[in-house]
């Protein structure tokens, strides 16, 4: 292996999990061992266990990584709209876009999410989950007190029927094995969502 010049460690760490995103778009997460992300990033697998302490500290810091550039995503989405029901369809279309771009994420997630026990990737997951339900309910709070909503229309069902809708385009993308198409499917599943959630 040819020299590799050494990178400080938060660098070198990013380049890790990049590679880890990008192994994943077509290796199931398992599947991918330290040598793999190695050969990917160009060094030797001592030293990725010289960034991170072992496999399971690299999918956290993974997991931090979509953390933090999906929910970024999601709130410049959000803040871009200058009303609510709109901010609700660019958050829609801005996680789409997001799983386009980075296809390995649901499978690393939906894997995770199949173990009982509690992990540091799955509590990631979680506050992921938990910052998303929240921009979703103060988007949907502002289009209730703008009158916008339906009658009855409860917020955390609502929240919840958001995401399941995202995540059942990603799964069918995922089963398809093809991108999923947001100018057709997302737009006829959010053209639904919105149906049930605007005041007539």
């Amino acid at each position: 292996m040819p020299a590799v010049s050494r990178l400080p460690t938060e660098a070198r760490q990013a380049e890790i999990v990049a590679a880890a995103l990008q192994l994943a778009r077509a290796t199931s997460p398992p599947l991918i061992t330290t040598a793999d992300l190695a050969a990917a990033v160009g060094v030797s697998q001592g030293a990725v266990f010289r960034h991170f302490a072992n496999k399971d500290a690299i999918w956290t810091a993974v997991m931090q990584w979509v953390r933090t550039q999906l929910l970024a995503a999601l709130d410049d989405a959000a803040a871009a709209a200058t009303q609510p029901l709109p901010a609700l369809e660019a958050v829609f279309k801005a996680h789409l876009r997001f799983v386009v771009a980075h296809p390995g994420v649901p499978r690393i997630i939906f894997h995770e999410l199949q173990h009982p026990g509690e992990t540091a990737v799955k509590r990631e997951v979680r506050a992921l989950l938990q910052a998303y339900r929240a921009l979703l309910l103060r988007l949907l709070g502002e289009a209730a007190r703008r009158g916008e909503l339906a009658a009855g229309v409860d917020p955390e069902a609502a929240a919840a029927l958001f995401v399941g809708a995202v995540q059942g385009l990603v799964m069918q993308s995922m089963a398809a094995g093809r991108p999923i198409p947001l100018k057709t499917g997302a737009d006829a599943v959010f053209s639904l969502l919105l149906r049930g959630l605007r005041r007539a």
